[in-house]
């Protein structure tokens, strides 16, 4: 790809690691998965997928970027495995189950196994693990971060975090965990847990903090995935959509580090192309008439997407939706949400009156969004020498900088 004559190639260079950083976002984690199914060692796989792509930035600017280059991965990465079993003799029963021992990495027609991916999804989340271990091999085994991005992603030391993905690794081996998609009487649980993980890193990342900001685009990455490996399940598509209507709305969240709430959002500068393959997702998912969660907190988050402005918010119907998802997923916090669509819809006392009583239940004990909410139904009910008092315990308890500086230009306003 360069000429003897005219000097290295620059422009060719960069689209050759293009293609590379494209490939690993898109074809790491079946690179991985295809190892794993194949060795039963995850050390093994990541290691040798590594050097797969090592061999690709090598290779691809004198060979050229394969037409298939998720097989071109697979089968280097494979004849990386079959090297090192072959000089480990307690590798030999490994290397009888890896399918390609010889060939052009170029040439061999490697069959892409969706599945692969999908056990390894269901593995890394599996329940017998803690869920922490479990968002984190997931990010490290589907998604390709580094030890030190996830452990920096979660603000958390990265040998904590190494320590936390050997746990996982070694109970994953020790308790014999299958590397399966469960059978179907486990499966609606099991895909509970997987969903919970990747709303989780979606949520982690949805926040001003350039360290967190890619997790979000992950957890999309991985739910697209989930979709495609699972076409006939509805959740899925339900928390894509979900996230997907959550991001279009990503770049109005804050102003100069202070929240905007959603009211004072402005809309023109939200992206519609996003929301309207969110909405499009849900209707996917709805069609399919298996109504779970995350379809019902995605049908919310599409009622104020795509309202022409706040004013004109359906709030009946999303009192509605919130009424469905406490019974499909009971939480005091579905309930405060909840209390907040009845003040709008039906009047401030009402919502005020569904407050007051989770306060007295004391199941949100020290969540600030609860005397935040009051403050505000009670700003709105032109009582605020109440809502002054209720913004400064909320004050106390907001976990962020953002959230902090929004309750004290409240108090300020106030």
């Amino acid at each position: 790809m360069t000429s003897p004559d005219d000097g290295p190639d620059d422009g060719a260079d960069d689209r050759v690691r293009a293609a590379v950083d494209a490939a690993f976002r898109d074809e790491w984690g079946q690179v991985v998965a295809t190892l794993i199914g194949s060795t039963g060692d995850w050390d093994l796989a990541e290691d040798c997928a590594q050097e797969a792509f090592a061999a690709a930035l090598a290779t691809w600017p004198r060979d050229g970027v394969p037409h298939r280059p998720g097989a071109w991965l697979t089968t280097t990465a494979r004849h990386r495995a079959i090297d090192r079993l072959r000089r480990d003799a307690a590798g030999a029963a490994k290397l009888r189950q890896l399918a390609v021992l010889a060939g052009d990495p170029g040439e061999s027609p490697v069959e892409e196994i969706p599945d692969e991916r999908l056990r390894l999804i269901f593995t890394c989340c599996h329940p017998a693990l803690p869920f922490p271990a479990r968002v984190a091999l997931t990010l490290r085994t589907l998604a390709g971060l580094t030890t030190a991005e996830i452990a920096r992603a979660f603000l958390t030391a990265e040998p904590t975090m190494a320590q936390r993905l050997v746990r996982a690794k070694r109970k994953i081996a020790e308790a014999g965990i299958p590397y399966r998609v469960p059978p179907a009487e486990l499966l609606p649980r099991r895909l509970a847990g997987v969903l919970a993980v990747l709303y989780l890193i979606f949520n982690e990342g949805y926040d001003e903090e350039d360290a967190r900001r890619g997790l979000t685009a992950e957890a999309i990455r991985l739910a697209r995935v989930l979709v495609r490996l699972m076409p006939h399940e509805p959740e899925p598509r339900g928390l894509l959509a979900l996230m997907l209507l959550h991001e279009a709305r990503r770049p109005t969240r804050t102003a100069h580090g202070v929240l905007v709430t959603l009211e004072h959002q402005d809309r023109s500068r939200w992206n519609r192309a996003l929301i309207a393959e969110g909405v499009a997702m849900l209707d996917q998912a709805l069609a399919m008439r298996r109504t779970g969660p995350y379809q019902v907190q995605a049908a919310i988050a599409a009622c104020h997407a795509t309202a022409p402005d706040a004013a004109r918010t359906d709030w009946p119907q999303i009192a509605s939706l919130y009424a469905e998802l406490a019974r499909l997923a009971p939480s005091p916090v579905v309930d405060l949400n909840r209390a907040v669509a009845v003040a709008m819809a039906d009047g401030i006392p009402a919502g005020l009156a569904m407050v007051d009583r989770l306060t007295a239940s004391g199941r949100l004990e020290g969540y600030y969004l609860l005397p935040a909410t009051r403050a505000d139904l009670l700003r709105r009910a032109g009582r605020p020498g109440e809502a002054k008092a209720a913004y400064e315990e909320a004050l106390k308890l907001a976990p962020t900088e953002t959230e902090r500086r929004y309750l004290i230009s409240r108090l300020e306003e106030l």
